[in-house]
Parts: C-alpha cells; sequence; structure tokens
C-alpha cells in the first residue's frame, strides 16, 4: 500500500454514505464462492440488527463455539475481508481454537478505497455510522453463537487498526481487549484531510491525559472501567502511517490506566523490540516495533501471495495477539 496510492484511496473516500437499515438477525446466508474452508464455514448475514454504516456481515464458524471468545477482524483499506482473515492467520487460529471470527466488509459505495472510516465523528461514535453497525454484527454474533461476552475481542490493520480503537474508545463495555496493527490513535483526526496528514505525520502535539480524554469523551456517560487492554503492532519501515502514531497510541492507553512506570521491555529477535505495561497480574498494554516492516500485516513464517499487506516477520502478530487476549 503505497503512500501515493493510500492518500488517493483515503481522499477518494472522504465522501460519506449513511442511512440507516434496521433488520432482524436471519439464518446465514452460506457463500458458496467462499465456502468450504476447512474446519468450518463463512457465512454472510442478510440482516443482523441495525446498520447505519451500511457494512456488510461475514463470520468464519468453526464447529464447537458455544461458549467460547469471540474476535472482531478489520481489514485494511483495499484489502478482500475475507483474503486477510485467511492470509493473517485468523481462519486457522480459529479452527484449532474453536472460536467465531466476526468479518465486517467495508463497502466501495461509502468508501472508494474501502477504508473504515476511523477519522469521521459520524462512523466512530457509539450508535452512530460504521461503529454501531460493528457492535451490532458483534452483538448479533454473541447471541448465535453463544458467546462467551466476557471474552469479546477485536483486531485491524491500518484503517482497521484505527477502528479497532476507536471501537475500544466507544465500546469499552463491549470489548475487553483489541490489537492496533499500523493505526492511529483515537481522537487524532475529525477529517479526511485531517487523517491523511496525521498518517504522515503523528500528531497532534498534546500531554498523555489529553489524548486518554479522547477515549474517556468517547466511553458511555458513567463509564468508569475496566478499560479494554490493547496491544499495539507497528513497522518501522511503514510509509503509509508514520510510526510515530503507534507510541501515541501506546501513550494514550498507558495514560488511560494509569500506567506511568516505565515498561518491562524484552528484545525478542532480529532487532524486534516488544514493550510491556503490566496492571497487576496481566499485560494491559504492549507496543511491538518490528525494524524494517513495511505498511503490512506481521504474518511471522506463513507464505502470503504479495500485494495483500500481510508480510513475513520475525514475529507472528496473530500468534502474539492471541497470547495477548489469553485465547492461546
Amino acid at each position: 500500500m503505497k503512500w501515493s496510492e493510500n492518500l488517493r484511496s483515503l481522499y477518494r473516500g472522504i465522501k460519506l454514505g449513511t442511512g440507516v437499515a434496521k433488520a432482524t438477525l436471519t439464518k446465514p446466508r452460506v457463500e458458496p464462492r467462499l465456502t468450504p474452508l476447512e474446519g468450518g464455514r463463512l457465512v454472510g448475514f442478510d440482516g443482523f440488527g441495525q446498520n447505519p454504516g451500511k457494512l456488510r456481515m461475514l463470520a468464519y464458524v468453526p464447529t464447537g463455539v458455544a461458549g467460547s471468545p469471540l474476535v472482531v477482524l478489520l481489514h485494511g483499506c483495499g484489502q478482500d475481508a475475507t483474503a486477510f482473515a485467511v492470509d493473517s492467520g485468523w481462519i486457522e487460529l480459529a479452527d484449532r481454537l474453536h472460536f467465531p471470527l466476526v468479518i465486517p466488509e467495508q463497502a466501495e459505495a461509502n468508501n472508494a478505497g474501502r477504508c473504515f472510516q476511523w477519522f469521521h465523528p459520524r462512523d466512530t461514535g457509539r450508535g452512530e455510522g460504521e461503529a454501531a453497525s460493528i457492535a451490532s454484527m458483534t452483538h448479533a454474533a454473541i447471541r448465535r453463537f453463544q458467546s462467551d461476552p466476557r471474552q469479546i475481542f477485536i483486531v485491524g490493520l491500518s484503517a482497521g487498526g484505527a477502528m479497532a480503537a476507536a471501537m475500544l474508545a466507544a465500546y469499552p463495555d463491549l470489548y475487553a481487549a483489541g490489537a492496533s496493527v499500523a493505526g492511529l490513535p483515537v481522537g487524532a483526526a475529525r477529517s479526511g484531510m485531517q487523517a491523511m496528514m496525521r498518517m504522515a505525520s503523528a500528531g497532534p502535539e498534546q500531554s498523555p491525559e489529553a489524548w486518554a480524554d479522547h477515549v474517556r469523551a468517547a466511553a458511555p456517560d458513567g463509564f468508569t472501567g475496566p478499560w479494554p487492554r490493547l496491544s499495539v503492532w507497528q513497522g518501522q519501515g511503514d510509509t503509509t502511517v508514520a510510526p510515530e502514531n503507534a507510541h501515541l497510541l501506546t501513550t494514550q492507553w498507558r495514560a488511560l490506566h494509569g500506567l506511568a512506570a516505565p515498561a518491562m521491555a524484552e528484545q525478542v529477535r532480529n532487532g524486534v523490540q516488544h514493550r510491556v505495561w503490566p496492571d497487576g497480574t496481566q499485560r494491559a498494554v504492549e507496543l511491538w516495533s518490528l525494524p524494517h516492516l513495511a505498511h503490512a500485516y506481521p504474518a511471522g513464517t506463513r507464505v502470503v501471495p504479495p500485494g495483500r499487506f500481510v508480510e513475513q516477520a520475525p514475529v507472528d502478530a496473530t500468534a502474539g495477539i492471541a497470547r495477548f487476549f489469553g485465547l492461546d
């Protein structure tokens, strides 16, 4: 995802399409061209509840998922949602651990680059736009698959990573934890033009508490915690989203959790740095910095076709995020 291409996609996608579509959860419609996938089935829902963001809901459903965790996976700009779920290894992990995977899909009618609109208040506010649609999908999946409501997680890449952070802010009572790969902090932008600026140069400059206040302002009135935990991943060779955004996002969530102490840092391998800020017995915030990774999801040794924004790396983000969530 080259910087110039991403700029053009985001610029074309500034035009928003909003509306309200109310429907009840219906029997899943099997997508013939996408099934069968080994170990489970990919289904599309014609109706899942309120859908003001006009998104499409897909779900990958292995066998024996009742009572299990639930993971929501948000693709990046220009990505095929299903291909990303496969390439990133989340389908394989869902099969092995028997949990359902909800895969929201952006529509070109909403955003020409098929980016989730993490930068627009009408799509990130609680009960509004795309955020409301993603939350509606999550609630529908919890009911249908009998998921454990204490173990609901959300993961995203790029625009999906920024939207994942926005969802944690707007729905801290729904998601226990999330992961943002090559994303941006909550409140970094409020328009398409600001989004392009912040992707190129992280900001604005403000105190950690001011960053945390963006999250608090997005949460429901009277919410006092516990706040969702967050895993942040960033390639230092990224020329699409400035790597400093990962540090701001980490700063934001550290302040939110009241974690002022230095990180428990550890070196992994090949220069990959993993920093952890614990809160009691569990990791509240963590940051993975990969020295040479471009704008992509780190797939470990997994072989992925080129041009799909998932690349081989010294560490596997899906495995690391699963450990952070407590899935594996």
